[in-house]
């Protein structure tokens, strides 16, 4: 199976699609009950802490199962669990026209979209890297950015369940020297933490205001770790850009508080999926026409 995958790209890119499609299906589910299942962590912790009892609702409400398997899946209106062949990525969403199939409540177009999202992103970094180490590392790095990606819109949330886990995750693979030498991942780490956690407080000093969240340090450490500190001035430079730039235009167009704070996170992870796949490239353009390459 190895060896067709490896001499037929077209089988490989397709079945990374297909693969990304059915992640696509679970990563809802993270983006969805993760903050879920934290809030009820924070709520456990608060009432063990301070020794209160928690009101009739709330014991009930944490006496329940709940983590990425269980409840099963089900209508948050009629509470209809879902069946099999309503869970088909994609497909089910189009035969079942957007609404449950029992009560006709309508669901989110997000639910298609990170799934097809999931498995054209993944297909890319297939094409990209094709059959290799890197391409496996680089699918598992993108389904995290999608999640993560997922829950900064929702929440503006960055889980330190999933950025330490890919931070230590990119200082592993680089034993081997997977994407970068473990001495830069290592200073990756170290200088991408340290870079936001610097405008954070120095921004912090000057207006009284925190510009930030400590998730959004710890994704750029992440990233440091899994491509080295070279790539740090290029990915905060691309993200501040974009985000700047959607800013503006969504203060614009929707008349959106200018001083309501906006998820950063989508952009850095944006930011650091261009950086694994065309950083080389976009570093060669760039010294082309800034006269610095020899």
């Amino acid at each position: 199976m190895t060896d067709l995958l490896h001499t037929h790209p077209a089988l490989l890119i397709s079945s990374a699609f297909i693969l990304g499609l059915l992640i696509g299906s679970f990563l809802n589910v993270v983006i969805h009950r993760l903050p879920i299942m934290m809030e009820r962590e924070y709520q456990r912790d608060f009432y063990s802490y301070f020794e209160k009892t928690p009101s009739a609702e709330d014991q009930k409400e944490l006496a329940q199962t709940y983590n990425l398997v269980l409840p099963h899946s089900h209508c948050p209106k009629c509470e209809t669990v879902i069946k099999p062949w309503q869970n088909i990525p994609v497909i089910s969403y189009l035969l079942l026209r957007g609404k449950c199939g029992h009560c006709d409540a309508p669901i989110s177009k997000r639910y298609p979209l990170v799934e097809l999202a999931t498995g054209i992103l993944t297909a890319i970094v297939v094409w990209q890297l094709g059959f290799t180490w890197q391409a496996l590392a680089g699918v598992f790095f993108t389904w995290a950015l999608i999640a993560l990606t997922g829950i900064d819109f929702d929440k503006q949330l960055l889980p330190d369940n999933i950025t330490l886990p890919l931070l230590w995750a990119g200082l592993l693979i680089n034993i081997w020297g997977v994407f970068a030498p473990l001495q830069d991942a290592v200073i990756g780490a170290i200088a991408g933490y340290l870079a936001l956690w610097s405008v954070f407080h120095i921004f912090k000093l000057v207006t009284g205001k925190e510009g930030m969240g400590a998730g959004d340090f710890k994704i750029l450490a992440a990233i440091g770790a899994w491509f080295g500190w070279q790539v740090l001035p290029m990915v905060i430079l691309l993200s501040a850009a974009v985000g700047a730039l959607v800013g503006i235009l969504w203060t614009l167009v929707s008349g959106r508080d200018k001083n309501l704070p906006i998820a950063f996170g989508p952009y850095l992870a944006g930011a650091a999926w261009i950086a694994m796949l065309w950083g080389e490239q976009i570093m060669g353009w760039y010294f082309r026409i800034s006269g610095l390459s020899s």
